[in-house]
């Protein structure tokens, strides 16, 4: 027992150690801009699935977006309440005093969405589309909402300035992420079936936390 960590820090610590000694053992391990490194990392360590190492993609220099994005002031919008509740939202108020959004449990979202026969995901995307103003979506559950911010970008009625594609999954999940791969805007996708509200929430952490000091 002696030999057990039992300090927060002290286990975090130690976690990246390991998850950064076995991807530098993997054979197809590849370098990659530190803050991209961060976003795998802090995914690993959430979920202990080192598959993301080869399912995560950044489109557009999306990782450095983000970053500067959060920085801005920009607010976040998300699928579940699951994924708000993990958005460290202090940290988030100190790097930027963007604030996280769920629309999902709204009565007039789920109006909406009994109105026009779609899901409550695809109306909250409407909802936040009303906004008028830029936006970050981090989304892990909902593959409609994927295709909702997908058809409002081709329309010219939303100003998604980043999408956080990553939820998990067995219907239209696959297929609703890849829209993204040529979306116009940066994007980051947990590519394939994995991923979920702890993954999206983990990538929009990993963004906040990272410090370039300490690269």
């Amino acid at each position: 027992m002696n030999s057990l960590y039992t300090k927060p820090e002290d286990i975090e610590r130690r976690s990246f150690e390991i998850i950064g000694r076995e991807l530098a053992e993997r054979g197809n391990y590849r370098v990659r801009q530190p803050l991209e490194d961060a976003v795998i990392k802090r995914v690993i360590h959430t979920t202990a699935d080192f598959d993301f190492d080869d399912n995560i993609v950044f489109t557009y220099n999306a990782a450095q977006a983000a970053f500067d994005f959060l920085r801005s002031g920009i607010d976040i919008v998300t699928d579940t309440m699951m994924a708000l509740t993990g958005i460290n939202k202090k940290v988030l108020a100190k790097a930027g005093g963007g604030s996280v959004h769920c629309f999902m449990a709204d009565d007039d979202v789920a109006e909406t969405a009994k109105r026009n026969g779609t899901t409550r995901a695809a109306a909250s995307v409407d909802k936040a589309a009303a906004a008028g103003k830029p936006l970050l979506f981090a989304v892990g559950n909902a593959p409609t909402a994927l295709v909702r911010i997908h058809e409002l970008l081709n329309e010219k009625k939303l100003d998604a300035k980043l999408v956080i594609a990553a939820p998990v999954g067995f219907v239209n999940v696959v297929e609703a992420k890849e829209l993204f791969l040529d979306a116009g805007i940066p994007c980051i996708i947990a590519r394939g079936r994995k991923g979920g509200s702890a993954v999206a929430a983990a990538i929009v952490n990993a963004l906040l936390y990272f410090n370039p000091a300490d690269v």
